[in-house]
């Protein structure tokens, strides 16, 4: 069975935002990536950036990370939040992007990632979600 999660985009400030929830919620973070913690190559001014970052609440979890003008984002209203699908295969996380971007817009293809299986769209609703399945 599927997962929903929210997942968050900041300008910047990805890592004090989530200090600021991680002191209201408690608990300890799941993961925290940079940018320059990975084999990308990034600017000099984006690799403090967070490329990934989660916050388990309860059976939940809060995920995030910075834009990167880099690769041409920016935060604009709308595009600072996600709905983040957690498939438990490939074939299930296929499945899904299919189904739910079907006359949409594709943003990131689904495919294979340093981090696991992923892919980006807006809906025909014009709801932006991401799908995964992470490799462990």
């Amino acid at each position: 069975m599927p997962k929903l999660n929210s997942y968050l985009n900041f300008g910047g400030n990805c890592f004090e935002a989530f200090t600021f929830y991680k002191r209201a919620f408690g608990g300890e973070f799941g993961m925290v990536s940079r940018a320059g913690d990975g084999s990308m190559e990034f600017p000099e001014d984006e690799k403090d950036l967070i490329m990934h970052i989660n916050l388990p609440i309860g059976n939940d979890i809060l995920m995030g990370s910075d834009v990167f003008a880099s690769f041409g984002q920016e935060i604009k209203l709308g595009n600072n939040q996600y709905v983040s699908v957690s498939a438990e295969s490939k074939e299930e996380a296929d499945h899904l992007f299919a189904a739910l971007s079907e006359g949409g817009k594709v943003n990131m293809p689904i495919s294979e990632q340093f981090f696991g299986y992923y892919g980006e769209f807006t809906d025909k609703f014009g709801i932006n979600w991401m799908v995964s399945m992470t490799k462990f």
